[in-house]
């Protein structure tokens, strides 16, 4: 790939492009945008006027990126000695108004953002995120540095994430909530700070989960156990951690379990959600 002409119709004469950044020719960028050196973006991607898009960035194909983004910029870090760091973005993502994506703290790290993600207006990524497939971030929601979020997740609003968090597959977490624990793959989790109310029943019926007939029942069942097991059970996690491989064979019960092992077992981790107390009508805490 060439970089484009400043004269090609879908560049506007007032964007700033560095003539060594590598643009398809089919890109578009909205006016007094600017594309730093180091820049490669694929085909089909739109840049949307006032954005910025800087540092060692790669971002994929068919991505729309609207007015006032900043993405590949320096992390918001004191450790961060100006080394070379990275942002790559893949496919078919929406990164709304005013959206900051920082790269990567140490040299060579990167912060990473999959395919088909909606990420709204004034999201935050910080550095070394990792952010998978089909994620859903709702407005202003704050991920500090080191965040990982599996594929199929949804954040609402205003929620803010500690550093280091890991969000599960198909996790909800409600607008508002504090995340200072992993999230759990399957799970909702509300409140400040966020405690887990329950599995994510929208979502895991949306992905074919359920007990509908021509769903996913036994899926549906299994986690169901499971659930209860870890959370409605007096039994302690690494105890019922245990007792959970006695349902290993399916893939759900699988990627629940070495979440949480994980969770449990890396220092760097900072452990699973705990489950909301219980009010005495019965309700959640």
């Amino acid at each position: 790939m060439n970089p484009p002409a400043l004269t090609t119709p879908l560049i506007h004469p007032s964007a700033v492009i560095h003539p060594r950044a590598v643009l398809h020719e089919s890109v578009q960028v909205g006016p007094f945008a600017v594309v730093g050196e180091h820049v490669r973006i694929g085909a089909g991607t739109v840049v949307g006027p006032h954005a910025v898009i800087d540092g060692w960035t790669e971002i994929g194909c068919d991505n729309v990126i609207y007015n006032g983004a900043s993405i590949g910029t320096p992390p918001q870090d004191l450790k961060y000695r100006n080394e070379p760091s990275r942002v790559r973005i893949g496919d078919n993502n929406d990164i709304r108004e005013f959206v900051t994506v920082n790269r990567g703290t140490d040299k060579g790290s990167e912060t990473v953002v999959g395919d088909k993600n909606l990420l709204m207006a004034y999201v935050h990524v910080g550095h070394n995120c990792a952010i998978g497939d089909n994620v859903v971030i709702t407005n202003a929601v704050m991920l500090a540095g080191h965040v990982h979020i599996e594929s199929q997740a949804r954040i609402g609003g205003l929620v803010g994430v500690h550093q280091f968090v890991h969000i599960g597959r198909l996790a909800y977490i409600g607008g508002m909530a504090r995340v200072d624990r992993d999230v759990p793959p399957f799970t909702l989790v509300e409140g400040h700070p966020g405690r887990t109310r329950g599995l994510n029943w929208v979502g895991l019926e949306r992905a074919g989960i359920s007990d509908a007939a021509g769903a996913d029942r036994e899926s549906y069942r299994l986690l169901r156990q499971a659930y209860k097991l870890l959370y409605r059970s007096a039994t302690p996690l690494e105890k019922a951690l245990v007792e959970l491989q006695a349902l290993a064979g399916n893939p759900y019960i699988d990627h629940l379990h070495t979440f949480l092992s994980r969770s449990v077992g890396d220092p760097a981790r900072r452990g699973p959600t705990p489950a909301a107390r219980k009010r005495p009508g019965g309700d959640d805490a």
